[in-house]
């Protein structure tokens, strides 16, 4: 996958920041909390849906990154994808382990199954001050997590590194350890469950 400038410079800087993190430098080690935990944090909040969850993975997460500097080779790959790939595991382990199948935090999912399809986000009302609108807009939230709340883990964490976490298919397959073709067939799926799961709740409450 080539590379732009900024992309270069950014995969550099993190680079050095784990070779200062590995040589003691605190100062480092922050800088790389710093710039990865809001990421890091929002996906952990959008596989398990909860913000206690969310927080003690996060913790979880870093530690596993720090005694694993050594492992991150710059020659393989980006550090986000690097970073990424620990959380997914420590998300599958956590998933294994309590057996969770909550809903995540997903506002920007093709409802259609289409890259350019209209999104959830799309789909909400505008914020602004009427008490209506910010009605309307957590009904529809909670409408959204009771759906995702029925995708498979495989297809749910898919469509999060995709819609929400911007990542391309290269990336997600090297997360996810399957091929890109799978990859694009468990996108595609799990947009057009949710969007089918959509109108059924919908059905019902109208």
């Amino acid at each position: 996958m080539q590379r732009t400038p900024e992309q270069q410079a950014e995969q550099d800087a993190y680079g050095l920041l784990v070779r200062q993190c590995i040589a003691g430098d605190q100062r480092a080690w922050h800088q790389m909390v710093t710039g990865q935990h809001r990421r890091i944090y929002a996906i952990c909040y959008r596989f398990t849906g909860s913000a206690d969850d969310a927080e003690d993975l996060t913790q979880d997460i870093f530690l596993k990154v720090y005694r694993n500097l050594r492992s991150f080779d710059q020659a393989k790959g980006s550090f986000q994808t690097w970073i990424t790939t620990l959380a997914r595991n420590m998300l599958v382990d956590h998933f294994r382990r309590s057996k969770l199948e909550r809903a995540t935090d997903s506002m920007d999912i093709s409802l259609s199954g289409e890259d350019d399809g209209p999104t959830l986000a799309e789909r909400l009302p505008d914020t602004g001050p009427g008490q209506e609108q910010h009605v309307a807009g957590l009904q529809l939230k909670a409408t959204i997590q009771q759906a995702l709340a029925q995708l498979s883990p495989e297809l749910r964490e898919a469509v999060i590194l995709r819609d929400l976490e911007d990542m391309d298919y290269k990336e997600i397959a090297l997360i996810l350890k399957i091929p890109e073709g799978t990859v694009k067939s468990r996108i595609s799926r799990g947009r057009a469950e949710l969007g089918r799961m959509l109108q059924r709740i919908e059905g019902k409450v109208m």
